[in-house]
């Protein structure tokens, strides 16, 4: 079963979609349901010690699970497979403009800031593919991002904020420094987002 489980839990993660445990139950725990939290704790130290990944619980109440890389990172390398690096430096960009924002941005001021990089919403990209796609569908499954609607707006406005796996795979402090050297400064001239990276 514990085999079974980390071979599961590592197609699931290929696409970072977060792994409900009513999942976990009904593929493969089955009739060992009794003994769900040994089989999960002995396939999360098999996938600690065998590839690197810890499996953390992301939510509580729903019970939802999902696979982080906590191997040591190598300057500037950001968690991912080669494919995905460009992805992945694109969330990298929309994750320190949320945080140097005060943690929570308008979509259009974020569409507005992509523009900027010439990554236009709506427009395919090279790379990327459909953009506001990645962005609204697939960053928000994943959770690195969070979207909310805006209560009483007309066309309907949202918001997006870090979201649970952004939390855990990265943190303000390497998003500040990811910031300060695109901008050539030194992180504490942003006072306030500084102190807060250093909380």
């Amino acid at each position: 079963q514990v085999s079974e489980l980390v071979q599961f839990l590592l197609v699931k993660d290929q696409k970072k979609i977060p792994i409900k445990r009513a999942d976990m139950l009904k593929n493969v725990i089955r009739e060992y349901k009794d003994a769900y939290s040994e089989i999960v704790n002995k396939a999360g130290r098999t996938l600690q010690e065998v590839f690197g990944l810890q499996l953390v619980e992301i939510d509580t109440k729903r019970h939802t699970y999902i696979l982080i890389n906590n191997l040591p990172r190598a300057k500037g390398e950001y968690l991912c497979r080669e494919k995905e690096k460009e992805k992945m430096g694109l969330l990298l960009v929309i994750l320190s403009f949320i945080f140097m924002k005060g943690n929570s941005v308008k979509d259009s001021a974020l569409w507005e800031f992509l523009n900027l990089l010439r990554v236009y919403p709506g427009k395919q990209h090279r790379v990327f593919g459909d953009v506001r796609k990645l962005v609204m569908e697939e960053f928000v499954r994943q959770k690195y991002l969070e979207i909310t609607p805006i209560p009483l707006t007309d066309p309907p406005e949202f918001k997006y904020q870090w979201g649970p796996r952004a939390e855990k795979e990265t943190s303000k402090k390497e998003v500040l420094k990811f910031v300060a050297k695109i901008q050539g400064k030194d992180p504490t001239f942003w006072a306030s987002q500084y102190s807060e990276a250093e909380a």
